[in-house]
């Protein structure tokens, strides 16, 4: 009679959780360029899982700025975001994120307004603020290095207001005027999750490599929400490492690619995706270990059961409502295994 009791208090508890935490899942692809390869198999690569995850049912498909790092190709975000889109149908695709002091606020109005007309109704548009590159990089970009707090919200706003159908500029975007393109906020601080906040907007936040404040942003930010035009209620997104495999142990040596990478980049050395190492973490310092503790503990690895667990636990502690899943897996075959084991884990609607 226990042994009744206990496996209904289970059944009740997921059917409990499949209730209340039914979220999307989404992908944040970092297009890695593997070692070995070149950024032309990267984009080859990206478009395999772009398709793939739309037949998996995941929600969206973001991309990232960056420039100057040697093993992430998607410096050109608005360039591969449209070979993405052309290579689907009905998957939202975006940026996540622009990052916005790179550029004036017009041209990625004009470039995101393209986007959405050749795309309709498929197209996200996240903006941070960090440059995604080094001050030399930075510096090359011709960006103003000057440091105003104010300068990121009042960017984001002039953006808001060139796709507004009102006519607020004497010039105009053309295409991006009274156009419909969404936008979130990244963050993976206090201050984005206090724009976000103030301006309505969805918020995004780094918890797949900065998870420190993981917690009190989303509180700052669901406490202090103003409703817009937009967004009438907040709406979290979750940064969230996964590396599934059939077993703990091929999870674990799937994740030590992701793990050489943070470690080579906090080195100064950023190189290309790395091979998996066996026994990795053991052969790293303890100052590098403990690093790579506070990274991962927004992650899951290892089987589906062990994979679900950790997805189940952090989607009740955080209230997400909706993850974007990203797994620097270097053999691109068992990256699509592993975003293939994650959609059969999500809990099917009631």
């Amino acid at each position: 009679m226990m042994k009744v009791c206990i496996w209904y208090t289970v059944i009740t508890a997921d059917a409990e959780f499949t209730a209340k935490h039914m979220i999307p899942y989404s992908i944040l692809d970092l297009a890695p360029i593997n070692e070995g390869s070149d950024a032309a198999q990267s984009f080859r690569n990206t478009l395999a899982l772009a398709q793939h995850a739309e037949r998996w049912d995941y929600r969206r498909y973001w991309l990232a700025e960056h420039h100057g790092m040697p093993g992430i190709a998607s410096a050109a975000t608005a360039v591969l975001i449209a070979h993405v889109a052309g290579g689907t149908a009905t998957i939202r695709v975006g940026a996540g994120g622009i990052m916005l002091p790179n550029h004036a606020p017009l041209v990625i109005a004009e470039q995101f307004g393209t986007l959405e007309s050749l795309f309709p109704g498929r197209i996200d548009l996240g903006l941070g603020r960090a440059p995604g590159s080094d001050q030399l990089t930075a510096r090359a970009l011709r960006r103003n290095l000057a440091s105003d707090p104010n300068q990121f919200p009042q960017d984001v706003v002039e953006l808001m207001d060139y796709f507004s159908a009102a006519k607020r500029h004497a010039v105009r975007a053309v295409p991006g005027a009274g156009l419909h393109v969404p936008i979130w906020i990244l963050g993976s601080s206090l201050f984005g999750a206090q724009v976000a906040a103030a301006l309505g907007l969805p918020y995004a936040f780094a918890s797949h490599f900065a998870p420190e404040q993981m917690m009190q942003a989303i509180a700052l930010y669901r406490s202090t929400f103003k409703p817009s035009a937009q967004l009438d209620k907040p709406y979290v997104m979750l940064g969230y490492n996964v590396f599934a495999a059939d077993t703990d142990e091929q999870g674990q040596f799937l994740a030590t690619s992701m793990q050489q990478a943070f470690v080579n980049l906090r080195s100064g050395h950023p190189k290309r995706l790395q091979p998996p190492v066996k026994g990795y973490l053991d052969s790293i310092p303890p100052h590098f270990r403990d690093m790579l503790d506070d990274v991962l503990s927004c992650a899951a690895i290892g089987s589906p059961d062990t994979v679900q667990r950790s997805m189940k636990e952090f989607i009740v502690r955080t209230g997400a409502d909706e993850l974007m899943i990203t797994s620097q897996i270097f053999d691109h075959s068992a990256r699509l295994r592993s975003y293939q084991i994650t959609a059969d884990l999500r809990p099917a609607p009631d």
